[in-house]
């Protein structure tokens, strides 16, 4: 019985393409380089915020990554600004998530994007106090797809791995849950398209939040 979903964030719970594209095109204009658009943007993105800036300095013609750390930085303060542009929910979230907590199942977030990122994205758009526990990138742990995180939690909650369900959008989500041994669901509202779900081994892969509830009552 599913006693816990944890959620990727980006792509997953909230629409961030265009708070993502706008915080990396100020950042590359700075360095006199050209935008990043939202369909680069889906693909750069997924692995922290350290793998997307490099990947946009690399589209950019700086293989050797010189302003690596300078362009991080400066990301890192647009971002801290300008990090909730037009970021919403996607369609059927907030609904899902209130059913889940009519049946009792506890609610995570787990991110590569930074902490504060996460709580800060999380307690503005959908609210504070929804989630039982919010996990961004900390130092010392490394980033999804490696499972130290999602075994963390898995452990904070006091629960066994056949009690989790892990939803994302990316290749980086479904590897977390394999290397973790936890159900994954891929989902097709995201960044990513179906044939890298599959590709990564997704048990599940669905069109709607709502699908959730189903896969959920069907374990």
């Amino acid at each position: 019985m599913i006693k816990a979903v944890v959620f990727d964030l980006d792509g997953t719970l909230l629409n961030t393409l265009d708070a993502l594209s706008y915080c990396m095109s100020l950042t590359m204009k700075y360095f006199g380089f050209k935008d990043i658009d939202k369909e680069h943007t889906k693909y750069f993105v997924g692995e922290g915020a350290k793998k997307f800036v490099d990947r946009s300095l690399i589209y950019n013609g700086d293989t050797h990554l010189e302003f690596s750390k300078e362009a991080y930085k400066v990301y890192n303060d647009f971002f801290s600004k300008y990090c909730l542009v037009d970021v919403k929910p996607y369609e059927g979230i907030t609904k899902l998530l209130d059913e889940l907590k009519k049946l009792n199942i506890k609610t995570v977030v787990l991110s590569n994007k930074s902490q504060e990122g996460v709580e800060k994205n999380i307690n503005n758009i959908i609210g504070e106090n929804v989630f039982d526990l919010l996990y961004g990138e900390r130092e010392g742990i490394p980033k999804k797809p490696d499972p130290t995180s999602l075994n963390m939690i898995i452990k904070e909650l006091g629960l066994s791995k056949d009690e989790i369900l892990y939803v994302g959008d990316t290749a980086t989500d479904m590897l977390t849950a394999l290397a973790a041994q936890v159900k994954s669901v891929g989902v097709l509202w995201g960044f990513r398209d179906e044939k890298e779900l599959r590709e990564n081994k997704a048990d599940f892969i669905i069109n709607t939040p709502g699908e959730i509830i189903d896969i959920i009552k069907g374990i």
